[in-house]
């Protein structure tokens, strides 16, 4: 059955006079069903479940071909202005990050592991604002909010991949810097180039795996109560909460791709940071203590904003009535966080700052 997407609007809002009824077996008609809301990353192991409610009609329930982004302003007035500043911030996310790895490969002091990894971060960070940001600016440009199931889904399987993939290679670069203060003498040993590539080729597969795995659980929710997603991309916990199917076979995997993707990369660094922190304490002069935080001040900062500001969004999404607010909070985590990385990373870091400007002066 091929429905259009004027015709699925209605359709949901209980509008229109097509009956759904008459092109769906019975056996395809839900009244009840159990929901499972994913949070990404940091909610991932925190699933519940949600009950469709007893009063939701056959006619809601629909096979969609399209759905319809909320949006972040319906004000017709507020969109050159969204469109310029996310048009700035996606520039500069894409130009810093490229200028971190430009700067790293070119400069051979700097051909080492943790800076191996900042390079990839920086790569999957540029992936994770293209994902969603490049889309919401056309719909802005083009006053189309429409983007296709198919689309909907390649979407969602992206962020999803570049999200775990971030996260990975946070807890990747939290074990260098382990291996760093607390193994100094062994450091070059334990943290070799097969190793290293073999970290970041792992973080990549588990992350694609998560990937996968949602798209698969996604693909047999065929059927949703509304086409309308309160969101400007099409955000997984969003997309599960609008099916209404039997997903009771799918628990059992929602709680194993939680595990993965939230409670392993989280347990790594906590674990990392107690173990950095043990041994730091034990240096005798404060002059000591102080080099050994500096050396992962860097990371420590951006673990905190990427984690920090994503835990903040989905607490306040809890607590807050409006969907568009929560749409509004989450562009701290996929737009702003990306957009800093580069900055922490070049002020707060004395080998990348030497390095750019030898890059610069070669240049100019």
């Amino acid at each position: 059955m091929k429905l259009g997407f004027e015709t699925l609007r209605h359709v949901a809002e209980g509008t229109g006079e097509y009956d759904l009824t008459s092109e769906l077996p019975e056996s395809k008609i839900w009244t009840q069903c159990w929901v499972p809301i994913y949070c990404f990353l940091f909610s991932d192991f925190l699933l519940f479940f949600k009950r469709c409610p007893s009063h939701t009609e056959p006619k809601n329930l629909t096979r969609v071909l399209e759905f319809f982004l909320m949006g972040l302003s319906d004000d017709p007035e507020l969109q050159s202005v969204l469109f310029g500043l996310f048009l700035s911030m996606y520039l500069v996310t894409v130009l810093g990050n490229l200028l971190i790895i430009l700067t790293i490969s070119s400069d051979s002091h700097l051909h080492t592991p943790m800076y191996f990894f900042l390079s990839n971060l920086s790569l999957a960070d540029v992936g994770f604002t293209s994902t969603t940001i490049p889309k919401m600016m056309v719909g802005i440009q083009t006053h189309s909010r429409v983007i296709s199931y198919v689309g909907c889904l390649t979407q969602m399987s992206f962020f999803m991949l570049f999200g775990c993939l971030d996260s990975f290679l946070l807890t990747v670069m939290a074990y260098d810097r382990f291996v760093a203060i607390c193994h100094p003498l062994h450091y070059s040993v334990i943290m070799n180039p097969h190793l290293c590539s073999f970290l970041v080729l792992m973080s990549l597969f588990i992350s694609l795996l998560v990937s996968q795995m949602h798209n698969s659980i996604v693909l047999q929710l065929t059927y949703f109560k509304d086409v309308e997603i309160s969101h400007f991309f099409c955000d997984p916990s969003q997309l599960l909460n609008l099916a209404c199917s039997d997903t009771s076979t799918n628990n059992v995997v929602m709680y194993l791709v939680g595990a993965i993707s939230g409670f392993l990369p989280i347990s790594g660094i906590l674990f990392s940071y107690y173990k950095i922190v043990s041994s730091v304490l034990r240096v005798p002069s404060s002059g000591g203590k102080y080099k050994a935080f500096s050396t992962c001040g860097s990371h420590l900062s951006v673990v905190c904003l990427f984690y920090g500001t994503g835990l903040g969004v989905y607490l306040s999404s809890a607590v807050s009535l409006t969907p568009r607010k929560d749409a509004v909070a989450s562009v701290v985590y996929t737009v702003v966080t990306p957009m800093l990385n580069p900055f922490i990373y070049s002020l707060r870091n004395r080998d990348i700052k030497r390095a750019m400007r030898r890059l610069l002066s070669k240049t100019i």
